[in-house]
């Protein structure tokens, strides 16, 4: 990654070249990768968040999830434990189960992007330790990246390195014609 790159923050890694919707908002982004990464051009997560009607999302925003990372292969994104806790004060599995949905969707959405849109349609989760202060990091990897369907294994972490959360997502590639008419 270009130094430029590095002082830019995350970068979304994806071929949006070809929509006109993105390619504006990434002309003064394009950037060509050093040989051990992708040559395909980059856009920020920023510029990403903007073509979503809704960017984050009600949820995410109030959870406090912020992307740090996103292409089609790896979704990186952190949550704080405070304000997602349940009455015992221990982070909610529903809030780790939010935050594994919304990287594997965003992964989804970028491989589908333009011609299909992702929606969920499994999730599972296995809660493996507690949570009760900081900062957990999640990391989706793509497990299948295919023509009607994408799967992640998410990978949901304290702030000592320590698993909390694993969880799998698969969503459905559905027809954007479906949604624009």
């Amino acid at each position: 990654m270009s130094v430029e790159q590095q002082e830019a923050g995350a970068v979304v890694r994806s071929d949006f070249g070809h929509l006109p919707m993105l390619a504006a908002a990434t002309d003064s982004r394009m950037a060509t990768m050093s040989a051990e990464e992708s040559t395909e051009p980059t856009l920020s997560i920023e510029d990403f968040l903007a073509q979503m009607p809704q960017g984050m999302g009600g949820l995410n925003e109030k959870l406090g999830i912020e992307l740090k990372e996103i292409s089609a292969e790896r979704v990186v994104a952190t949550m704080p434990v405070e304000g997602n806790t349940q009455p015992y004060g221990l982070l909610h599995g529903g809030a780790s189960i939010a935050l594994a949905e919304t990287l594997g969707s965003v992964g989804s959405a970028i491989h589908a992007h333009p011609d299909r849109f992702s929606v969920g349609v499994d999730i599972n989760a296995t809660h493996h330790r507690s949570a009760t202060s900081g900062v957990v990091t999640g990391v989706a990897t793509a497990i299948h990246l295919g023509r009607t369907s994408a799967s992640y294994d998410v990978v949901i972490s304290d702030e000592r390195g320590k698993r909390v959360c694993t969880s799998r997502i698969t969503c459905a590639l559905l027809p954007a014609e479906r949604f624009t008419s």
